[in-house]
C-alpha cells in the first residue's frame, strides 16, 4: 500500500487559491502544518491570504502552457498539490466557441495534468507525495447546459484514478475530491444564481475537509455532499437517460440559462 504522507511540514502547492474554496483548502492545510504556495491569477487576492498563512504567492495562468511549466519548475520541492482551480462553462455547447472550449480544457483539464506530470516525476523520485485533484459531482454525471465543465471534470477523473495506480508502491498518493453543489463560493455563488431548487449544499470548509481527509486515509475518491445527492449520483452514474429525465422535471434548465450568459462573458474576458 503506498504510505501515507504527513501534512505537518510538508511542501503544499495550492492552485485556483483566489476563490473560497481554495482559501478553505489553504486555511484547513495551514491549520494542520502545511507550508503553503497559493497560486492563480489575482496576486492581489493571494498575497493578503499568503502572508496571514505565513506562506507564499505566486501569479499563474494556467492557461499558458508556459506558465504551467514554470510553477512546476518554480515548485519542483511540493510534497502535496491541490490542484484546485478550474473555470464554468455553463450553457448550451452551440452557444460556445471553439476558442472557449479550448480555454475550459486548458485551465480544467491539461494543466492539471501537465503540473500532476512533472511534480510526480520529482515525488517519486522522493518516495513520498500526494496529489489531489478537485473535480465534480459533474464528472459523474452530467447534465443540460454542463457538457464541456463534465467532459473536463470526467477526463480529470479518469486521470487520477489511472495515475494514482501508475504511481501504487512509489510512496506517492492520488486522490481526487468531487464536490457538489456548494454555498457560499463556486460557480453558482460567483454568479449570483441560487442553486437548484430542493437541492441542499456543502461548504467550502467541507470541501477542505474532504482533501485533508484524501491525503491523510489516501482515499483514491471523496464526494462531498449530502447523502441524497451522493446515493443519486450513483444511480445517475448507472442510468444516465433516467438522470436526465429527473434533471428536466427538476428545474435545471432555468438554472442553467441564468448561469450561462455570466459564464459565457468570463470565458471572453
Amino acid at each position: 500500500m503506498t504510505r501515507r504522507i504527513e501534512i505537518g511540514g510538508s511542501k503544499v502547492l495550492i492552485t485556483g487559491a483566489t476563490g473560497g474554496i481554495g482559501h478553505a483548502i489553504a486555511r484547513a492545510l495551514a491549520g494542520r502544518g502545511a507550508s503553503l504556495t497559493l497560486t492563480g491569477r489575482r496576486t492581489d487576492v493571494l498575497e493578503p491570504l499568503a502572508a496571514e498563512l505565513t506562506g507564499r504567492a505566486v501569479g499563474a495562468d494556467l492557461g499558458d502552457p508556459s506558465d504551467v511549466e514554470r510553477l512546476a519548475t518554480e515548485c519542483a520541492d511540493t510534497d502535496i498539490l491541490v490542484a484546485n482551480a478550474g473555470l464554468s462553462a455553463a450553457g448550451n455547447v452551440l452557444d460556445l466557441t471553439a476558442a472557449n472550449l479550448d480555454t475550459v480544457i486548458s485551465v480544467n483539464l491539461r494543466a492539471p495534468m501537465v503540473l500532476a506530470r512533472l511534480l510526480a516525476e520529482q515525488m517519486n523520485a522522493r518516495g513520498q507525495g500526494h496529489i489531489v485533484f478537485v473535480g465534480s459531482l459533474s464528472g459523474l454525471v452530467s447534465s443540460r447546459g454542463s457538457a464541456v465543465y463534465s467532459a473536463t471534470k470526467f477526463g480529470l477523473r479518469g486521470y487520477s484514478l489511472g495515475l494514482r495506480e501508475d504511481l501504487h508502491g512509489t510512496g506517492v498518493g492520488v486522490s481526487i475530491v468531487e464536490p457538489g453543489f456548494i454555498r457560499e463560493a463556486g460557480m453558482f455563488a460567483d454568479a449570483g444564481t441560487p442553486n437548484p431548487r430542493g437541492t441542499r449544499t456543502s461548504s467550502p470548509v467541507e470541501v477542505a475537509a474532504g482533501v485533508i481527509k484524501a491525503i491523510e486515509r489516501n482515499r483514491a475518491e471523496v464526494l462531498v455532499a449530502p447523502i441524497e445527492m451522493r446515493a443519486g449520483t450513483r444511480l445517475g452514474m448507472m442510468l444516465p437517460s433516467f438522470a436526465g429525465l429527473v434533471q428536466r422535471h427538476s428545474g435545471a434548465d432555468a438554472v442553467t440559462a441564468a448561469l450561462s450568459a455570466t459564464h459565457r462573458a468570463k470565458l471572453e474576458s
